[in-house]
């Protein structure tokens, strides 16, 4: 694929740069909203007298509520713009994190969550769409690359900062803090982002839902890269369900302790983006999904065999790194592919890559908590089953040899 002009060339390099902090915020708030609570799972069981299972199921409405704003919020930023829907999607995530910290039951928690989930949307897929309104071809993965590097923070930072909170306060003080990060969204997307789509080019996207969702799903290999997405991102999402109880609860590990776990294993994801940002200049992104998703697999495999073997923690430590390394290669890749033809539905495009990854998401949570976390078998089978399920996506409907170079 031949690199066209981008608008992105002509910002300075200090532009940029700030481009790439605000919009690696905002796609930060949605791991922050997944993420940040994860230490505080036992709390929320002991103070609404629920299982394991109920809890896990807050999550499970966070993120159906992310995929399913993604699918609104998407299209209507190739209509109206950028801004607008960014402004009024974080707003309703500041009024609904409010509600779950007041939250008396876990009933009225969970609908809080999912509503918080909805809100949380518009930033991840509006960021997403930006860079591929200013970029495009390699120029486009380098912006991904270093927007990843900035919002691979939030995973490393949320569950170390929650432990913390939880210090020195209760548990609705997280939701306190995730509304505080919901309003610094607004005041930038107001203050500090200009609309990268302009009324001139919003009409080459087609002027109904219906056109731009079937200019992206008529394209096999933006659809296999959906189950690709999905599927990588299901495993990972195994791992996020399980490893608050099978770390605390099984092994005896403090909230503190547990978030500075979750923040060495999220170094994984960082190192995994910018090595295959790297090697994207020299491999085709789809040969580097390959090799990435068959290593995921097999880490899942040996999560599971060396637990039954008796390994011990480091038995699942070591794997459970890899596997999550081998994520952060998939990541850009999936990005890459996924969008680079699809720059006038970028917002319809952005919108289905993320909720295709939330609504499996939504699908494996509560499979991990009816399977139950007493070991590490039940998550490393599920992680196992979804890559296996991710590779058989890529090789049968993606054909990574069909897939054309960016370069």
């Amino acid at each position: 694929m031949n690199t066209p002009p981008n608008p992105g060339d002509a910002l300075s390099r200090r532009r940029k740069f700030l481009y790439i902090l605000l919009l690696g915020a905002l796609t930060a708030l949605g791991p922050f909203t997944v993420d940040l609570y994860l230490p505080a799972f036992p709390a929320l069981e002991e103070s609404f007298d629920v299982t394991a299972a109920a809890i896990q199921l807050t999550l499970t409405g966070t993120t159906v509520g992310f995929a399913v704003g993604q699918l609104v919020v998407g299209p209507f930023s190739d209509r109206f713009g950028r801004r607008g829907p960014l402004i009024l999607a974080t707003t309703l995530h500041i009024a609904s994190s409010l509600g779950a910290a007041l939250a008396t039951d876990i009933t009225t928690l969970s609908v809080f969550r999912v509503l918080m989930g909805v809100g949380a949307a518009g930033g991840g897929v509006v960021a997403m769409a930006m860079v591929r309104d200013l970029f495009s071809g390699y120029p486009m993965v380098r912006m991904f690359s270093r927007m990843a590097l900035v919002n691979g923070l939030a995973p490393i930072l949320a569950p170390v900062i929650g432990s913390q909170l939880l210090l020195v306060m209760p548990w609705p003080g997280i939701f306190y803090f995730l509304a505080a990060y919901g309003s610094l969204v607004v005041m930038a997307s107001i203050f500090l982002i200009r609309e990268t789509f302009p009324p001139e080019r919003r009409s080459q996207s087609g002027n109904t839902f219906r056109q731009r969702y079937k200019a992206v799903l008529s394209d096999r290999i933006f659809v296999g890269m959906l189950l690709v997405g999905g599927f990588n991102f299901g495993g990972l999402f195994a791992y996020l369900s399980a490893s608050p109880f099978l770390f605390q609860q099984v092994y005896g590990f403090s909230a503190q302790e547990y978030g500075l776990l979750f923040g060495i294993n999220s170094l994984g994801i960082v190192a995994g983006v910018q090595i295959s940002s790297r090697l994207i200049k020299r491999i085709p992104p789809q040969w580097i999904l390959a090799c990435s998703t068959a290593s995921t697999l097999l880490m899942g495999a040996l999560i599971v065999g060396l637990d039954l073997l008796g390994a011990g923690l480091w038995g699942i430590l070591v794997p459970l790194w890899l596997y999550i390394l081998s994520t952060g290669l998939s990541f850009p890749c999936v990005q890459v592919i996924a969008l680079w033809k699809h720059g006038a539905q970028a917002g319809t495009a952005a919108s289905l890559l993320g909720a295709s990854t939330f609504m499996m998401a939504g699908i494996i949570s509560p499979i991990v908590g009816w399977l139950g976390v007493g070991s590490a078998v039940p998550m490393g089978s599920v992680q196992a089953l979804c890559l296996l399920g991710g590779l058989t996506a890529l090789w049968l409907v993606v054909r990574p040899q069909t897939v054309p170079s960016i370069h």
